[in-house]
């Protein structure tokens, strides 16, 4: 049936988002994406692409996936669509990146009681076993600064690693990092901030091969939502005391 539209759209000279079936995945990462206790996806991103799918006529399922796995199909099948995706030069080459919809930094954690220890020993830190989530961006980072990496599963694999000892430091985003800390049933102020590695603008990303068009109809649709403040809605419930990014920008690949 979807290929009999595609035909009488095309020979119409025409074309409709809802012509293009998405693979629409994102990950773990409370409180931007996750599971909640319905086993449903949720969090501030999720609304807010749940939010576009309403405006493009969307209804491909959201579905959870572990990042490495998520990424791969980002990167191997057209028509994916993952978020969120921190954007940096090498994936500007592998998708189309649409966004902001979120901003987040990569900073270095440290146990409390250890961080002032950790600040004063400089790039000597760099040497110590960090715990970085695999395959994400924060591990990307971490290893062009020069630290140490041990690669873990997800954030709470992380901070669990941190916390028993295991790893001297922790990079990660700082948006997630308090979640994180209350999934495991700890105080936020368990950990520290010992550096700042970089800043880090969180993307919509389209995998190559993905229609122009249906691309288009995303980027307009989440101008529209900053336009008429619903996106501002969204993000000031989960980060209250965070500016929302209020730009539009397509950045990478130009869809075809």
């Amino acid at each position: 049936m979807r290929n009999i539209v595609l035909l009488l759209l095309a020979l119409a000279g025409g074309y409709s988002p809802l012509a293009t079936a998405l693979a629409i995945y994102t990950e773990d990462w409370p409180p931007v994406s996750f599971h909640n206790s319905k086993g449903s996806a949720d969090g501030m991103a999720v609304e807010v692409v749940r939010e576009l799918k309403k405006r493009t006529g969307n209804q491909d399922a959201i579905e959870v996936l572990p990042w490495v796995r998520a990424y791969n199909h980002l990167l191997s099948e057209p028509n994916v669509l993952l978020f969120s995706v921190g954007r940096n030069t090498e994936r500007e080459g592998k998708m189309t990146l649409i966004g902001p919809i979120a901003l987040s930094s990569t900073d270095v954690y440290a146990l409390r009681n250890q961080a002032a220890a950790m600040r004063e020993m400089g790039d000597a830190r760099r040497r110590l076993p960090t715990a970085a989530y695999r395959g994400s961006i924060f591990e990307s980072t971490a290893l062009a600064h020069g630290y140490a990496v041990s690669p873990t599963n997800d954030p709470l694999h992380s901070a669990r690693m941190l916390l028993a000892g295991r790893v001297s430091l922790w990079v990660e985003g700082n948006i997630v990092v308090p979640q994180v800390l209350r999934q495991l049933g700890v105080a936020d102020n368990s950990v520290e901030r010992v550096a700042t590695l970089d800043t880090l603008a969180l993307y919509l990303a389209f995998s190559r091969g993905t229609p122009r068009p249906l691309v288009l109809a995303w980027e307009q649709a989440l101008r529209d939502m900053k336009r008429d403040g619903s996106f501002q809605a969204i993000h000031k419930r989960w980060f209250p005391l965070s500016p929302p990014p209020l730009d539009v920008i397509r950045a990478g690949l130009e869809p075809q």
